[in-house]
C-alpha cells in the first residue's frame, strides 16, 4: 500500500514549535496548496492543509521560514481522533512531513529567518571579474567552440 503526500504551497503563518515532555521537538503549521483550476469567477481556490513535522527537521524548518514562504513537503496523510473538552470525539487530517525543501531565495529584509545562500560562500576571496572559468591569477581562459566536446 502507498500512503505518499508531496505538496508545494506557502506558510499560512510563522511554524509552532513545540517540544514533548522527552524533549523531542515538535512544529505544526498550515499550508496553502493553490487548485489547479479556477472556479466559476475565474478565481483560483486554495486548500489549506495541516501538517506537523519532528524532531531536528522541525527546528530547522522553524529556523529557516516564516509566514509566506515558498515550501515543498513530502510525507505521508494521517488521520487520529481524540477527545476534546466537550467530551466529544474530534477526529484531525494532517500530512506528517518526512522532508522540505525551500523554493525560493532567501529574504533581504529579516536576515535572523533567512535561508543561507550557498552558492556565495567560497573559500577563496573572490576577484573582481565575475568569470568562473578564470585562473587563479584572474587571468581569463580563452576557450573556443572546437575546444568543446559538445
Amino acid at each position: 500500500m502507498i500512503n505518499r503526500v508531496v505538496l508545494i504551497g506557502r506558510l499560512t503563518k510563522d511554524i509552532e514549535l513545540r517540544y514533548t515532555s522527552s524533549g523531542t521537538a515538535v512544529g505544526s503549521f498550515i499550508l496553502a496548496v493553490n487548485r489547479q483550476f479556477t472556479n466559476q469567477n475565474g478565481q483560483r481556490e486554495a486548500d489549506f492543509i495541516n501538517c506537523v513535522i519532528w524532531r531536528k527537521s522541525a527546528e530547522n524548518l522553524a529556523n529557516f521560514t516564516h509566514k509566506g514562504s515558498l515550501i515543498g513537503v513530502e510525507g505521508r496523510i494521517q488521520t487520529r481522533s481524540y477527545d476534546n473538552s466537550q467530551g466529544t470525539r474530534a477526529y484531525v487530517t494532517e500530512a506528517v512531513i518526512d522532508t522540505f525543501s525551500l523554493l525560493e531565495p532567501r529574504s533581504t529584509g529579516n536576515k535572523q529567518n533567512s535561508v543561507p545562500d550557498f552558492n556565495n560562500f567560497s573559500k577563496e576571496p573572490s576577484n573582481s571579474t565575475s568569470d568562473p572559468f578564470a585562473k587563479d591569477n584572474g587571468e581569463s581562459v580563452d576557450i573556443s567552440d572546437d575546444d568543446l566536446p559538445f
